[in-house]
Order: C-alpha cells, then sequence, then structure tokens
C-alpha cells in the first residue's frame, strides 16, 4: 500500500505523520510532542472539508476532469512558515534548483522528526534568521533570496498566526514583507490556507497552460489568465 510521511513543527512541538489511503478510509498515526495538534487537524490536511459542489464549469475540458477525478482534494496544512521558507526559495529559479537548495538547507539545518519514519523536520525558523546571508551561499542560494528568507523567519511567530485569521488579511501582512510578492504570497495561500481561489500570478508558465486549456489560445499573460479564471 502506498503511504505518505510528513515531518511538521506544530504549536505544541515537532511531529512526524504516517498518511495511509485504504480501500473506504484513510489511517493516520502521529509521534511526537506536536501528534495531538497533528492529528486534530488531519481532516484540513487530506481535504475533507472541500465543498464542490458549486462548482460545475461550462469548459467541457474542465467537466470532464471534474467527473473523472471525484476525489481530488486541496490540502490545508495551517504550517504557514512550513510554505513560506519553500515558496521563496522558488522565486525566480526552476523547480529543480529551488528544491535542491530546500533539501540542502533541511539536511544541514534541521534534525530527524519524531517517530519510526525516516523525515526531518522543516529547520525552525530562528535558526536561519540568526544565519549570515553569506551561510546559503553554498546551499544554492543566492543573497537576494536570502535577505528574504531571513527577514520572514526573523517574523517566524507573527506569520504563524496568520493561520488562524482571514485569508485577506495573511495576504496583506505577506506582502508586506519585502521579497515576498504575489506569486509567493499565493503560493502559501494554496498550501497552508487551501485558498481554492489563489492564483500564483507572476508565473513564467501558467499563464500560457491556463490560456491554453480554457480558451486554445498558445500564449497568454497574466491579466488574460485572470479574465479566463473570473467564472471560477
Amino acid at each position: 500500500r502506498s503511504e505518505i510521511w510528513r515531518a511538521t513543527r506544530t504549536p505544541d512541538g515537532p511531529a512526524s505523520e504516517r498518511i495511509r489511503p485504504l480501500a473506504d478510509a484513510i489511517e493516520v498515526e502521529a509521534w511526537g510532542p506536536g501528534a495531538d495538534w497533528a492529528m486534530e487537524h488531519v481532516a484540513h490536511l487530506i481535504g475533507l472539508d472541500d465543498d464542490w459542489s458549486d462548482l460545475w464549469p461550462s469548459n467541457v475540458l474542465l467537466r470532464t476532469l471534474l467527473i473523472q477525478h471525484p476525489g481530488l482534494r486541496l490540502t490545508r496544512t495551517s504550517a504557514v512558515m512550513e510554505a513560506l521558507m519553500p515558496a521563496i526559495l522558488e522565486q525566480k529559479v526552476t523547480g529543480t534548483e529551488a528544491w535542491r537548495a530546500w533539501r540542502a538547507i533541511v539536511r544541514r539545518h534541521s534534525e530527524p522528526a519524531p517517530g519510526p519514519g525516516d523525515v526531518r523536520l522543516p529547520p525552525d525558523p530562528a535558526t536561519l534568521a540568526a544565519l549570515p546571508y553569506y551561510a546559503f551561499h553554498p546551499l544554492g542560494v543566492e543573497r537576494r533570496r536570502a535577505e528574504t528568507l531571513k527577514r520572514a523567519t526573523a517574523r517566524a511567530a507573527e506569520i504563524e498566526a496568520l493561520a488562524a485569521g482571514p485569508l485577506d488579511r495573511a495576504n496583506t501582512r505577506l506582502l508586506a514583507i519585502p521579497g515576498v510578492g504575489a506569486w509567493t504570497a499565493a503560493e502559501v495561500a494554496v498550501r497552508a490556507f487551501g485558498d481554492p481561489d489563489a492564483v500564483s500570478v507572476g508565473d513564467f508558465h501558467l499563464p500560457h497552460l491556463v490560456s491554453w486549456t480554457l480558451a486554445r489560445e498558445p500564449r497568454g499573460d497574466d491579466a488574460r489568465m485572470l479574465e479566463l479564471l473570473e467564472p471560477y
């Protein structure tokens, strides 16, 4: 059977959890000081709160995909810094470069998660905030992204608290961090808040993908993408 291991830092401390799909259920186990918190938020994490009842696209392709994938869910981790740190690393570089840098940071500046799984926790934001910017260079992160990461991690407590508030306030506060723009804030909204309406404006590929899928236009910009997505 397939399974997913996840390591996270909760308000109660670190935790790891194992999620396994069964024939008609989801089996979840958790370890560590944050295990109870993780278990309490499993429904958000696996998208059990999703309500797709109002979505019936006029676009034939989208309607077909909706029928073919009835189990599709959006996740909500409620872990804002856990989403924001790698999102900052994904700015202006390829996904391969970003995840190589994130993997290097986790291996050097984090610790194993509690429990029997071979997984490591996301770095403690305080650890990254205390590093000089040049400490990130050997890990594949140039000064601009390193300084944005340091600014964000220095405000970790304030940023993490955004999970309990309204989405518009969270977006405003994220955009107030120098170096965090609309694309990064949207990526956090999708991962941490499960926002179904977040659009990663400023993405290199996404406007072309949306324009082709919804209008069979080979090229598109952010304005055209948002116009096509407006009905949804």
